[in-house]
């Protein structure tokens, strides 16, 4: 664990940078960020701090999540003036804060330590539930699927060109502040456990909407309505015109940020979002 840069002195005046583990069901914050009238992550934490210490405070993650969008180890930082020991702040917090965040850990960092810019990776995960049964547990976590039965095989197989560095414009959408679209995709997974199938994606960081555009074009390949060659066509020839949907924002979360030197080492950081299985392996979907 990182120290704070200036030792042997008093952090209620000098201050100190408090590093957070992050968990929050999405679905009902309007993302993230800070807005006005809106209820978000972002704007919960700070008021909770505010609260607190008895004055506003500032508290940066490593990445924006959009509307109902789940986060198992988002990371995030503030800068305090506090008695209160840097990891202390965790069980304090969760105290205030509403049952739908939770304050898995906190660390004390280098004053330079930056919960974005300090990371080297994102990884998020989307589940797709593809049953023709409904299942009210998975309803605010996965993608229900029903229409078609997906080919999680032929999906992986179309994933595996995106590891690399590559222009993924395609999968970009209007709206952000970023220059280019340049994206470092270091791992994709494709898995299936029965009627579940769950598609990670890590890179050194991602594109506005570019998990759930990439998933609503994959899906259409695991369905059969679009081949495989044209979903590989269409991101490397950056025909943004050619992905038209979205998928849920239901299914997808942001279940790790990886460091250098990460402050939150160990058992903490680990098994953040587990996998959800069934006990017993469900039939795959199978359309008369």
């Amino acid at each position: 664990m990182n120290a704070v840069e200036v030792t042997g002195t008093d952090p209620t005046t000098v201050g100190q940078r408090v590093a957070l583990l992050i968990q929050y069901q999405g679905t009902n914050f309007h993302g993230w960020q800070r807005q006005l009238k809106q209820r978000t992550v972002q704007g919960e934490i700070e008021a909770a701090i505010a609260q607190i210490s008895g004055h506003p405070v500032s508290v940066l993650a490593a990445g924006r999540t959009d509307t109902g969008v789940h986060a198992a180890g988002q990371v995030a930082h503030f800068n305090i003036c506090s008695p209160i020991p840097a990891q202390r702040w965790a069980s304090v917090l969760n105290s205030y804060l509403p049952p739908d965040i939770l304050i898995r850990a906190s660390a004390l960092v280098a004053l330079s330590w930056h919960a974005r810019f300090s990371a080297s990776w994102r990884r998020y995960r989307y589940t797709l539930y593809n049953d023709s049964r409904p299942n009210l547990f998975l309803r605010h976590l996965t993608w229900h699927y029903y229409h078609h039965p997906l080919d999680s095989g032929l999906m992986k197989s179309v994933l595996a060109p995106l590891v690399g560095r590559h222009h993924l414009s395609a999968f970009h959408r209007s709206g952000s502040r970023r220059a280019h679209s340049w994206v470092d995709v270091q791992d994709v997974t494709c898995e299936r456990q029965g009627s579940l199938i769950e598609v990670e994606v890590q890179a050194s960081g991602f594109l506005y909407g570019m998990m759930r555009l990439l998933m609503g074009l994959l899906v259409q390949v695991g369905a059969g309505l679009r081949a495989p060659e044209n979903f590989t066509q269409i991101w490397q020839q950056e025909q943004r015109q050619d992905v038209k949907y979205a998928a849920p924002a239901a299914g997808l979360s942001l279940v790790g940020v990886g460091y250098p030197d990460s402050p939150f080492a160990g058992p903490v950081s680990q098994d953040l979002f587990p996998h959800l299985r069934f006990s017993h392996a469900l039939p795959q979907l199978s359309i008369a």
